[in-house]
């Protein structure tokens, strides 16, 4: 596999052709030729010759320290593999996995010995994670796993990243129970045989963090996820990916913490990161946008949140598969967001998307998928339709009792959701069932402190129709005084807790009180919201019913 000079030509953007039957010497790297440095911009297949491969590169000067730094750090990554192996490994790096499977199934047919087996199922199984292929992924790091156990001991060095692997998948699985046994098993191994600031012990912190993010446990979360950090930071150079995914997932706990503005702060510095050391088309830019717009949704500034999820949508469509997960969850973000902004048929048409791809990539017992019936659920409630809405949530609730441990927070939210329907139809018995199962979660766990508000929220205003107005005012300054603390002063969910507020006032005859709290409802909601948004709308209306009172 050589690069022939002659075949670059003398543009800010050459290109190299690869042979697929040539030899790479030892010695010689893809990144280097005749003393020049390149960035890598794309491999593509040439359409005259399948067996060769075309590499666009872009020029840049060897001695910038950041790009010096980052490419010091590769080549020792890929260092001991031949050329064919490092080939490989840089296609599924920059997201080619189409021409890496091809790639990787020729070597298994030419493989001389186990150990090269065994590494290529490994890397196969890498691949068709990334791809969403679950089940795939977990057959061949099996076989991998299987290779290896003839001659190695259950906690051979070697092992350690296969265990680690597995857990992932079944992370991503939504498996979290196998994925810390997995997980635990690589660490377990990467304590005995790596030095305390090893990289790969860095990575492991950083998966067993994951899990318990999605278990619910965010200060286990925190602390694994900081451990990675510390180590991450001492270990790669400050431009490599690695150190952007730390970033990441710390913004990732601050978000499902309420902490917005921390959330941010991490997610920005890990989009600096990987604009400097990513391709422009690379999944995990993808991943940055849609975290970034997930916190400008919570923070209800939808427009900022649209613009970020579409970017993100945008490369997930050109680099993934049509049925990879990760498209699924743009399009579920997408439709929150129009659900939020009062546009019910647009978000049931990317709800559909969603649904579609979790039908032909996930079990049915996944998470995923009860978060997309969630979402449903919401937008039947918008339109009223509250028997769809709640079966729904039935369904929601379903999947998740199964797959998730008892208090996870994502069961307050659906519970909740459920009081809420039941209360929109009349039944506060059974509203009221539901709102305690939220609440004796959130009273044992660390929940997000907006969810607690949510929950507090629906419970005020089942009692408020009950005409328990003490207890109903109980809830609604809880609910309200977290949100004041969390939320900016003209977030759209400040405005629903105002004009609930001003309900109850209304209910009460306190007709002064009423008005002061529909009047924030009202000014939030012109500023925030479209003028035909129905919140919007029914918040004109309950000015104008108090105004005749006054």
């Amino acid at each position: 596999m050589t690069i022939d000079p002659s075949k670059i030509s003398s543009s800010i953007t050459p290109f190299a052709m690869i042979d697929e039957h040539s030899a790479l010497p030892q010695e010689q790297e893809i990144l280097f030729t005749m003393h020049t440095v390149f960035r890598i911009v794309e491999i593509t297949q040439t359409p005259s010759n399948s067996r060769l491969w075309e590499v666009q590169l872009t020029i840049t000067d060897e001695s910038d320290p950041q790009l010096a730094g980052l490419t010091d750090y590769i080549k020792e990554e890929v260092q001991g593999s031949n050329g064919w192996y490092r080939m490989g490994k840089l296609m599924l790096q920059v997201g080619h996995f189409d021409q890496a499977e091809e790639l990787y199934n020729e070597l298994l047919k030419g493989a001389s010995d186990d150990s090269d087996r065994a590494h290529i199922y490994h890397q196969l199984g890498v691949m068709k994670n990334s791809q969403g292929k679950y089940p795939e992924a977990v057959k061949f790091y099996e076989k991998a796993l299987e290779i290896k156990r003839v001659t190695l001991p259950e906690d051979d060095a070697s092992l350690a990243p296969t265990y680690s692997n597995i857990g992932q998948v079944y992370h991503n699985m939504g498996e979290y129970s196998k994925a810390l046994e997995y997980y635990e098993k690589s660490h377990k191994i990467y304590e005995i045989s790596l030095p305390a600031n090893h990289p790969d012990l860095a990575t492991s912190y950083n998966n067993i963090g994951q899990v318990y993010n999605n278990m619910g446990e965010y200060s286990k979360a925190l602390e694994y996820y900081e451990k990675d950090l510390e180590i991450t930071k001492k270990a790669l150079p400050p431009t490599h990916p690695d150190l952007a995914t730390s970033y990441n997932n710390i913004g990732g706990v601050y978000d499902s913490m309420g902490e917005y503005s921390k959330a941010l702060e991490f997610y920005e510095k890990s989009l600096k990161i990987r604009e400097i050391s990513l391709p422009a088309n690379h999944p995990d830019l993808a991943t940055s946008y849609n975290n970034i717009g997930s916190v400008y949704n919570n923070m209800g500034e939808y427009s900022k949140a649209l613009e970020y999820y579409e970017k993100s949508l945008k490369i997930r469509e050109i680099s993934l598969p049509p049925t990879h997960p990760n498209l699924a969850t743009s399009y579920n973000n997408i439709g929150a967001m129009y659900n939020n902004m009062g546009e019910y048929s647009k978000a049931l048409e990317y709800h559909e998307k969603a649904i579609k791809i979790w039908e032909m990539s996930l079990p049915k017992s996944h998470p995923n998928f009860a978060a997309t019936y969630s979402q449903f659920g919401r937008v039947y409630r918008s339109l009223k339709e509250y028997s769809k809405a709640l079966s729904y949530f039935q369904i929601s609730i379903a999947i998740r009792e199964q797959a998730l441990p008892e208090k996870h927070p994502n069961r307050v939210v659906t519970y909740s959701d459920i009081g809420d329907v039941h209360r929109l139809m009349g039944d506060y018995e059974r509203a009221l069932v539901f709102h305690q199962k939220a609440l004796n979660i959130q009273e044992n766990v660390k929940c997000n402190p907006l969810q607690c508000a949510t929950t507090y929220m629906n419970l005020d205003e089942t009692y408020r129709e009950m005409t328990d107005y003490t207890t109903a005012l109980t809830y609604y300054q809880k609910g309200l005084k977290i949100r004041e603390e969390k939320l900016a002063k003209t977030h759209p969910d400040l405005a629903v807790i105002y004009h609930n507020m001003s309900k109850l006032y209304f209910s009460t005859q306190k007709y002064s009180m009423a008005m002061k709290y529909v009047q924030q409802a009202v000014e939030i909601g012109q500023e925030k919201l479209p003028s035909t948004h129905p919140h919007l709308i029914e918040y004109r209306e309950t000015f104008e019913k108090i105004r005749e009172k006054q």
